[in-house]
């Protein structure tokens, strides 16, 4: 190995150090492709529940749109944990495979910044819900899911950047187009996740994956 191979070696590790030092490089693609699948899944009973109201019980003497409203927010709820529990795990083995703690100062900053916009977001929604603006909320909630993670694209890898500007485009055009809000959710929050996660996890891991098993 010639002195200029180790030279730029011993900067590539410099760098690498420098990096996990300043951002939380231990995403997992697979966290994108598995929080993408739960809201589809989540979008196909939402839109089930949404045809069976408006076939059967709209039409009936006890129509109960509470209901409705009550059912979607559990589905939501029940997405959004099976995202985060599924994002925390494939992140967790990431970091453990590669020996990197997953919980760090950098990982503070990033949960920090990227919580602060989501939990804002979440009142305004709640809000929406109470003046029964129920059109808007799909658009509204990829709009601050999209500044929720330019938010925190500073203290991870660069490309969630491009998916939070993904996310905001979707929802502006969700809220011209909200007849069709739940397929704009579904496309933002499910198909954009899943390209993503295939995405990342083609750069960053698959590689991994084939040096590791070339070592062995």
């Amino acid at each position: 190995m010639t002195t200029t191979q180790q030279n730029l070696e011993a900067i590539r590790d410099i760098r690498q150090m420098m990096e996990r030092s300043s951002r939380f490089i231990s995403l997992s693609g697979w966290s994108g492709v598995a929080a993408g699948t739960s809201a589809l899944i989540g979008a196909w009973l939402a839109i089930r529940r949404i045809d069976f109201y408006y076939s059967s019980e709209y039409r009936s003497a006890d129509v109960c749109p509470v209901c409705l409203r009550n059912d979607l927010l559990v589905i939501a709820g029940i997405v959004f944990f099976a995202a985060t529990v599924s994002a925390f795990l494939f992140t967790w083995l990431r970091s453990r495979k590669e020996g990197i703690g997953i919980w760090g100062n950098t990982a503070r900053r990033l949960l920090w910044n990227t919580l602060i916009p989501l939990i804002a977001g979440g009142f305004i929604l709640i809000r929406m819900v109470d003046l029964k603006q129920y059109e808007l909320i799909a658009g509204a909630s990829l709009i601050i899911y999209g500044i929720a993670l330019i938010n925190g694209s500073k203290y991870t890898l660069g490309e969630v950047r491009y998916l939070g500007y993904a996310e905001i485009v979707t929802g502006i055009i969700s809220l011209w187009m909200n007849r069709y809000g739940i397929f704009f959710w579904a496309f933002g929050f499910g198909v954009l996740h899943i390209i993503y996660g295939i995405t990342m996890w083609w750069k960053y891991e698959r590689g991994a994956n084939t040096e590791m098993s070339a070592a062995l």
